[in-house]
């Protein structure tokens, strides 16, 4: 039940857009990329990452990101935050507007983590989790506040890719949702609210279909790793930045309405050619051979070059769609929009 403090604090709140401060909990590579957002966003963050390496591994991170944006823009970034590590989750959370929980998926690690963020933070102050799989209202369980809890789930890397899907449980507050989608939409993102909670959300659950069948293609031998990635990245992969996959196939029958395409395409769905949800079994066989193939494909590119080579070609991908005002195109104008206004004022 919601408090009438919390409403009137919250009412407060609900006009702000860019959040002045934010705490993380978790600096894995979900972690260090919402702290490469906001900071390069001018968003102060305090960081609890109590891993080895968490800090050093978001200071990486947040070079990376600083190099990707000096390439993606020539509209001038503002004065970036601060980054400051906290010693516990109290100091993480005390005086922020947004607190962002990123640690890893284990329902009573992040209860706990969520729990101890509640209690300390200021009741008006807005929580989300970076889960990739978990329904908020198991989330909201032990919270004191649990009305200021839904999940906020981004995708790597967190500081190039602009969505971020919000799911509200079963005591969140509907002005969290708006709220949430303000302060993301702020540092150039793009919010997708999820209609129902469901395991997995929306993308993932896409993702995860695609990356079942591919497992099965390698498992019985009819491609290789590089060859799986390769048919993808070459075909329907070149698609997914202008069209959707069912976006995509209405398409495929363009001279009819967008029903009768359905029928069209749909019948062929009952002459089943895929695993649909049956998974291989992750043998030691299969994961020699995915080790084997993922090495073979890497050469001698190590994980930064990589990530550099991701960032590079994003950066690319996003200003192609910018220019055509296409899907993603159009969250970077809105940024550079964002960012212009912001430097006019100040």
């Amino acid at each position: 039940m919601r408090s009438s403090k919390f409403m009137a604090e919250s009412s407060n709140f609900t006009s702000k857009r860019r959040p002045r401060a934010v705490g993380l909990l978790g600096g894995g590579v979900i972690g260090g990329g919402w702290a490469a957002r906001f900071v390069l966003n001018g968003v102060d963050v305090r960081l609890y990452g109590p891993s080895t390496g968490a800090v050093k591994r978001v200071q990486e991170m947040l070079a990376n990101a600083r190099r990707a944006y000096g390439r993606l823009t020539e509209v001038p970034l503002p004065t970036e935050g601060t980054l400051t590590v906290a010693e516990s989750v109290k100091d993480a959370v005390h005086d922020v507007e947004l607190v962002q929980e990123s640690a890893p998926e284990t329902l009573e690690l992040k209860q706990q983590l969520l729990a101890a963020a509640s209690r300390a933070a200021a009741p008006e102050t807005l929580i989300c989790s970076s889960t990739s799989k978990l329904r908020p209202s198991l989330l909201q369980a032990e919270m004191d506040h649990p009305e200021r809890l839904l999940v906020a789930h981004p995708f790597h890397p967190v500081h190039l890719l602009p969505l971020v899907e919000l799911c509200a449980g079963q005591c969140t507050a509907p002005e969290m949702l708006l709220r949430a989608a303000e302060m993301y939409r702020s540092v150039g993102m793009h919010p997708l609210t999820v209609r129902k909670e469901v395991d997995g959300f929306i993308a993932n659950r896409l993702q995860e279909a695609v990356w079942r069948e591919a497992l099965w293609l390698v498992h019985d031998d009819v491609a290789t790793v590089q060859e799986v990635d390769e048919a993808v990245r070459y075909s329907f992969g070149l698609r997914r930045p202008i069209l959707g996959p069912i976006e995509t196939y209405r398409m495929a029958v363009p001279k009819v309405s967008g029903r009768r395409a359905m029928e069209v395409l749909g019948a062929s769905l009952k002459s089943r050619v895929s695993k649909l949800t049956e998974v291989p079994e992750l043998t030691d066989a299969l994961l020699d051979k995915l080790a084997e193939q993922l090495d073979a494909q890497a050469g001698n590119m190590t994980v930064s070059d990589f990530e550099r080579k991701r960032d590079d070609c994003l950066v690319a991908v996003l200003q192609a769609l910018r220019d055509q005002g296409c899907g993603a195109g159009k969250t970077l104008v809105r940024w550079e929009h964002e960012l212009r206004d912001r430097a006019q004022r100040l």
